[in-house]
């Protein structure tokens, strides 16, 4: 037996014995049931007929990766979570969130023009981007979780901007893990959707 043939055969019984790795579950999620958002005179906002188009989000943030920072060590290095992820990308899961609030409150939310719904026609388009979707650990046990948007509503027709304006919202996480991430981003999540439609209504009223 060569040299060769001996290193080569050593490799394959290396190799046999080898037990295969376990297997770690993937935890899925999304932003859960829809919460109730209360507006005062939301009934005014219902005559309107909104086209909410597809929210829209930076090419990093379009995966169901569930993103975190580390500032205290590395704050510009993005990293995601391994055995945990979003069930679709943030910004998909915003949209639905959006048009389902939309929906039970009779507010017109037709889908962009890729999945019409109604002829009708639209009062306003309303676009929203979304710029951040991260948990940003400070200390070791110590994280918040910043959501920020950017809206604006268009007129349908020449498609000129009616309004424009940035939402930010932060919470801490209660624990240091994905777990607690998830929580904290569904809160803020509807607590934007709230200040959302409160601006819509300001604008519309």
């Amino acid at each position: 037996m060569t040299k060769f043939s001996a290193v080569f055969l050593a490799v394959l019984l290396t190799g046999c014995t080898l037990t295969p790795k376990t297997l770690i579950p993937v935890s899925i999620y999304d932003l859960g049931p829809a919460t109730s958002v209360t507006v005062t005179g939301s009934s005014r906002l219902s005559q309107a007929i909104i086209q909410v188009m597809d929210v829209t989000a930076p090419v990093w943030l379009d995966t169901q990766s569930i993103h975190y920072r580390l500032a205290y060590h590395d704050p510009a290095r993005i990293y995601a979570y391994a055995s945990s992820r979003w069930a679709a990308p943030p910004a998909k899961l915003l949209t639905e969130r959006f048009r389902q609030y939309f929906a039970s409150h009779a507010i017109d939310s037709q889908k962009d023009d890729k999945n019409k719904e109604s002829h009708v026609p639209a009062h306003y388009l309303l676009k929203i981007e979304l710029g951040e979707f991260t948990q940003i650990f400070h200390a070791q046990n110590d994280s918040r979780i910043i959501i920020r948007l950017r809206a604006s509503l268009y007129e349908p027709n020449t498609r000129l901007p009616v309004a424009q304006r940035s939402f930010t919202g932060e919470r801490p996480a209660q624990t240091a893990d994905a777990a607690g991430a998830v929580a904290a981003f569904i809160l803020v999540s509807d607590n934007l959707l709230d200040e959302l439609v409160q601006w819509l209504f300001s604008i519309h009223s």
